[in-house]
């Protein structure tokens, strides 16, 4: 039997290494997994609070990419997304329907006043065909409908003139015809515009002195007086001015009798609201913006009178 002590003695060593730090890509691995759950819960968030025509919008570009791209816009179908209401609340969806509604509406309120201005000439004109009175000054009456409003002219016949030469004294078949006006006038609910027109012959002192400017107006005023001596409301009256001979009735003839008149304007609301403005229109869809009403303002506009 052979010695046991002789017999080799073995050492196993284990040698650690090659593979010690592979532990850490199940992190890398478990980060990639979180983030596509987040993007998934994203997606399934967006899409549960996106509007039926966004979806619809969606949808459609996936189903022809290129139509879409090429049409342009947010895509089909997205007319009810929030932000398409408009105005300062975004969860509005009918803002454009409601200017479309004030837009309406405000066409109709000009349509029915035009059509009572239309009514207030129909009836003047009646009174001037079967008035004993007015008939007789039926050349001198001169109605319109402009886009300010109803136009009424009284205008000097060659041998019927409103007022004395050279002066603001009105003469007292004027006054008969402004009374009779008045009560026509006052039914209406719209303001007047009154103005002094003179012919282009001047003054002898020029324009330094008193001359056709200020004719014209002291001649407006004195109509302004006789049509609330007939009844007219006085906070009828919006603006009084003198224009001199700037805008003649006659342009071919700047001397011309027709060219020295009254005009007396029953102004619509748009204007109205222009001249308390200083001649700013608001839009269609703003509200129409008050003032204080102009009083007896002279105007001014060019140069001349009839002597």
């Amino acid at each position: 039997m052979a010695d046991e002590s002789q017999r080799p003695i073995v050492v196993k060593k284990i040698k650690k290494g090659g593979h010690g730090h592979h532990g850490g890509a199940w992190k890398i691995a478990y980060a990639d997994f979180v983030t596509a759950m987040m993007a998934f819960f994203l997606l399934m968030w967006l899409l549960g609070s996106a509007s039926a025509g966004t979806l619809n919008g969606i949808a459609e570009y996936f189903k022809t990419p290129l139509k879409v791209a090429l049409s342009g816009g947010s895509g089909a179908g997205d007319a009810t997304s929030l932000v398409k209401g408009g105005g300062n609340d975004l969860t509005k969806q009918a803002g454009q329907v409601n200017k479309a509604g004030a837009r309406k509406e405000e066409i109709m309120q000009k349509q029915q006043e035009q059509q009572k201005l239309t009514q207030l000439q129909q009836k003047i004109q009646e009174n001037i065909d079967h008035s004993e009175v007015l008939k007789q000054y039926k050349n001198q009456l001169k109605l319109e409908m402009t886009p300010e409003g109803l136009k009424i002219q009284i205008v000097d016949e060659q041998n019927r003139p409103m007022f004395d030469s050279g002066s603001s004294r009105m003469l007292p078949h004027t006054r008969v015809l402004l009374q009779q006006l008045a009560s026509d006038l006052n039914q209406m609910s719209n303001k007047l515009s009154i103005s002094g027109h003179t012919d282009a012959k001047p003054f002898a002192g020029g324009q330094g002195g008193y001359s056709n400017w200020e004719l014209s107006a002291d001649r407006a005023n004195t109509a302004r007086r006789e049509l609330i001596a007939g009844g007219l409301g006085e906070n009828k009256i919006l603006r009084v001015v003198g224009l001199a001979s700037a805008n003649p009735l006659v342009k071919s003839d700047v001397f011309s009798p027709e060219n020295r008149r009254i005009t007396i304007v029953v102004l619509n609301k748009e204007a109205e609201t222009s001249i308390l403005n200083d001649g700013f229109k608001p839009q269609m869809n703003q509200e129409v913006i008050g003032g204080p009403p102009a009083e007896n303002a002279q105007g001014a506009s060019a140069q001349a009178e009839q002597k």
